[in-house]
């Protein structure tokens, strides 16, 4: 099966639709990272720019070189601490689809409530498994933690940062290791030993713009591991954290924020209908973090795993998170346009060649 490349789509894309809009990915390439590297980072940027209209400018320091041992590669983002209140007036004000005013319409107000486990001050017992709701207006329920890129995107402050490996200020850091075998050309698929380099590189993106949960803080911070400590401390939930409910959640109408194996959702709607499965943590959970689509089951680029010979494209689920969390979406080109099919967009043509994954997370 043959799927565009991201190049082919965006030429597609300009010859049918109207120039728009679109987050320009700035790149610093750390030293040794080869040619074939670089416009793989440059092609999974594009992938983005084709389909968000958010006119910024995300700065990445991107790398190709050898780590040690098995692992594909490594990855951070700069985040920051801001008032839910902020967070809530900036989402308002950048409504721009019938996603945007169904998720709005169900925030709460000044502060959120959400269920909790693993505390030092859980009522069920100290660092206790069993969750409570947490809605008393501390410091928890008053503050998220989220991207640079994705304040960027809501227009909020930003502090230019930096990261360990990275050229200059920069809002993410990339590297993946050139020991392993990677396919950087996906117009004619993936070879059945290789990685999707250009796939791979967009899911890291993916993380950068804002596609991670504070769950794994927690999920890192309990005892055996770390803590306990009071739940007011964990300042952390991101915002796509706020669209994260179970079943239990929201019976209550709060967001779930637990670290346990209970399946977690996708919801814009304040929990009424629970759309895609997240992942629920690497220690306390399904094994994988919850900065992720739950495992095995094709729901999007942003899964935590990847296999040997998978096109790992961007699909719905992942547009709407997007979507949700303060990004604006590209209008999408009718069927009989050509663009419809390209690789960047929808997507579930690639998942019939999935094969064995490769059990590591990509984070």
């Amino acid at each position: 099966m043959n799927i565009l490349s991201a190049t082919a789509v965006l030429a597609a894309l300009l010859a049918v639709a109207p120039a728009q809009a679109a987050p320009i990915f700035q790149f610093q390439f750390t030293p040794g990272t080869t040619l074939q590297a670089q416009q793989g980072f440059i092609a999974a940027g594009a992938r983005w720019s084709a389909l968000l209209t958010d006119d910024i400018t995300v700065n990445l320091t991107v790398g190709f070189g050898a780590l040690g041992g098995g692992i594909l590669g490594q990855a951070a983002s700069t985040q920051d601490f801001h008032s839910y209140a902020d967070f809530r007036s900036a989402l308002t004000a950048d409504r721009s689809s019938a996603l945007d005013n169904t998720a709005v319409a169900h925030l709460p107000g000044t502060s959120f409530g959400l269920l909790i486990n693993r505390t030092a001050n859980n009522p069920h017992g100290a660092a206790s498994a069993t969750p409570y709701l947490d809605n008393n207006a501390s410091n928890n329920n008053r503050t998220v933690y989220i991207t640079n890129a994705e304040a960027k995107a809501l227009g909020m402050a930003v502090v230019d940062d930096t990261l360990p490996g990275c050229i200059g200020n920069c809002d993410g850091f990339i590297q993946f290791n050139s020991n392993l075998a990677f396919d950087f050309d996906s117009s004619n698929g993936i070879g059945a030993t290789q990685y999707d380099f250009v796939g791979m590189a967009a899911h890291e993106i993916g993380h950068t713009l804002g596609f991670i949960s504070g769950v794994d803080v927690l999920d890192y911070n309990a005892p055996p591991n770390n803590g306990p400590f009071n739940d007011d401390e964990f300042t952390y939930v991101s915002g796509l954290d706020m669209f994260r409910y179970s079943a239990l959640s929201s019976a209550s109408g709060v967001l779930d924020w637990t670290a346990d194996a209970r399946e977690k959702y996708f919801s814009v709607d304040g929990g009424a209908t629970l759309e895609a499965e997240f992942s629920t943590g690497s220690t306390f959970g399904d094994g994988r973090q919850a900065s992720h689509w739950k495992d095995l089951m094709m729901l999007g680029l942003m899964d935590p795993t990847a296999a040997q010979g998978e096109l790992l494209l961007i699909t719905n689920n992942d547009l709407r998170a997007m979507d949700s969390i303060g990004y604006n979406l590209a209008p999408i080109p009718e069927p009989s346009q050509a663009a419809m099919v390209g690789a960047g967009l929808l997507m579930a043509l690639a998942w019939a060649g999935r094969k064995k994954y490769f059990h590591g997370n990509i984070n």
